[in-house]
């Protein structure tokens, strides 16, 4: 199952703004996404493409998540959700 690790970028952590846009990137997939902090086992995974769920793990600023998927263009969708996760969606303060 390919996986990728991202390090989470909006300042504030993977909070609403942040996890409503990963969400919908990830409903706009026909694959299952889940997430996970990086050193959690596989039982541990979340539906990526929950808002409740990915704010449910508490990810912070500088935090290293895990994503796997698993179908048809895997490795592309991974590589994109990463670059979502790596880029700061916090409005300036």
């Amino acid at each position: 199952m390919p996986e990728r690790t991202a390090t989470i970028a909006s300042r504030v952590g993977l909070h609403a703004r942040p996890a409503s846009i990963f969400a919908e990137a990830v409903s706009d997939l026909e694959l299952d996404v889940t997430i996970s902090a990086a050193d959690a086992g596989p039982g541990e995974a979340l539906d990526a493409g929950s808002i409740l769920s990915l704010m449910s793990l508490g990810a912070s600023h500088g935090d290293v998540v895990l994503l796997r998927a698993e179908g048809p263009g895997a490795d592309e969708a991974l590589d994109q959700l990463a670059k979502i996760l790596e880029t700061d969606h916090d409005p300036a303060a």
